[in-house]
């Protein structure tokens, strides 16, 4: 009977309460996805690298060795032997390792020397591997493999030509020319830095510095393509490296005796834990994010309030009704709370609705675009734990508006008394 009474109470004012559920939904879209996409960021974020224990490099900040070595942001405060790494990749508790080379770029996305194992041992979000779109790794000293997004927004395929630049600058005036790459490769799509990255082999990344001094190019001294597909290319320094151990139980001991290498000052993290530190700096934007929603939603709901308040004179013959047929002031406030509760339900499941839709229609455009993985899955505790908020604040809201209607039911009675 309430819930009968109050949608028809709603139907008699059908524009308003349109209009009401609408600037709910709005708002609900706006908290929800706000919500949604800072919890989807932070998960894609957190699982860029997955199953590396330790990640080595010159001695520096740890988010800053996160960010030059994973994210490709930054650069190295110095370069790692190739001695010093040969010395920890030997390790017995040591897996395997993947070294990292940079320096160099093509229009501006960063090229990365390293070695087939990354194409194996790199996984990304649940223990994920790389894989391929087209063609396979590097196998020749002049392949290299693109990430999806440098494919896609320059248009290669493979077996194209590719000149890469010395240094990391959009635009180079320093172009390794004489030794062009050919495209051997094309990763599909991961959320991660490889999207935007290129990758060759560590001897292509030497065979193209041959000849060079303090980064100029010194005419007449490069070997020739030919001598070079013959000769022993042995990196001297590498920029970083990732360490995959047999047992997790040597992740410290290891970690402190690299962190103690007394030939040059190197530096162990623990990715997992330097995401989280890296994630907890950019939480005031969230925050922020978070606040305006909530803010936005308040306004909504006042909007609401303000609403029935506004109509309670004109439905003064409605209570009257209701009173007569033996209706107290506890049902009217009820048949309010209850209106209240629908408009806000409805606003919430358009808000659902249409944020759902709004994923599933652009959620390969942003992988694409972003490389952000935005999952369509909306239900988890916290959004639960939100609408109940958003259900609580409307109906403690609607508090006023119910107890105006109940006085001016009883003031109705009285006066027909």
């Amino acid at each position: 009977m309430f819930f009968k009474l109050a949608w028809n109470s709603l139907r008699s004012r059908s524009a308003t309460a349109l209009l009401t559920v609408f600037s709910i939904a709005i708002s609900v879209f706006v908290l929800l996805g706000v919500d949604h996409i800072c919890h989807e960021a932070k998960r894609n974020f957190s699982q860029t690298v997955s199953g590396v224990d330790l990640i080595v490099g010159a001695r520096t900040g740890q988010v800053n060795l996160l960010l030059y070595s994973v994210f490709h942001i930054g650069n190295a405060t110095n370069n790692i032997d190739w001695r010093s790494y040969q010395h920890v990749a030997n390790d017995p508790n040591v897996a395997w390792t993947i070294p990292i080379s940079l320096g160099d770029s093509h229009h501006g996305y960063r090229v990365m020397g390293t070695t087939t194992d990354f194409f194996t041992r790199y996984h990304y979000g649940q223990k994920r591997p790389l894989t391929f779109a087209a063609g396979k790794p590097f196998d020749n000293l002049f392949d290299v493999v693109l990430g999806a997004q440098v494919a896609a927004n320059l248009g290669y395929e493979i077996g194209d030509p590719i000149v890469l630049a010395h240094g990391l600058g959009a635009t180079s005036f320093s172009q390794h020319d004489d030794l062009p790459f050919v495209v051997s490769g094309i990763l599909k799509p991961s959320g991660t830095p490889v999207d935007q990255t290129l990758m060759v082999s560590l001897a292509g990344i030497e065979s193209i510095h041959m000849g060079w001094q303090n980064g100029v190019k010194m005419p007449g001294q490069a070997p020739s393509r030919g001598a070079l597909q013959n000769m022993v290319l042995t990196p001297q320094t590498i920029t970083a490296f990732m360490v995959g151990l047999k047992s997790k139980m040597a992740t410290f001991r290891l970690q402190r005796a690299i962190n103690e290498y007394p030939r040059e000052p190197l530096m162990a993290i623990l990715p997992g834990v330097t995401l989280t530190e890296l994630w907890g700096t950019m939480a005031v934007v969230e925050n922020t994010l978070q606040i305006v929603s909530w803010l936005v939603l308040f306004a909504s709901l006042l909007g609401m309030c303000t609403m029935l308040l506004a109509s309670m004179k004109e439905r003064q013959r409605e209570f009257a009704i209701l009173r007569s047929i033996g209706a107290g002031p506890l049902f009217i406030w009820l048949a309010i709370e209850l209106e209240i509760l629908l408009m806000v339900v409805l606003g919430m499941a358009v808000a659902l609705f249409t944020l759902w839709v709004g994923i599933m229609l652009l959620q390969n455009s942003v992988s694409e675009q972003w490389g952000l993985f935005i999952s369509a899955d909306l239900i988890h505790p916290q959004t639960g734990v939100m609408l109940a908020v958003i259900v609580g604040c409307s109906l403690l809201l609607g508090c006023l508006p119910a107890l105006r209607a109940s006085t001016l039911a009883l003031h109705g009675k009285l006066m027909r008394g």
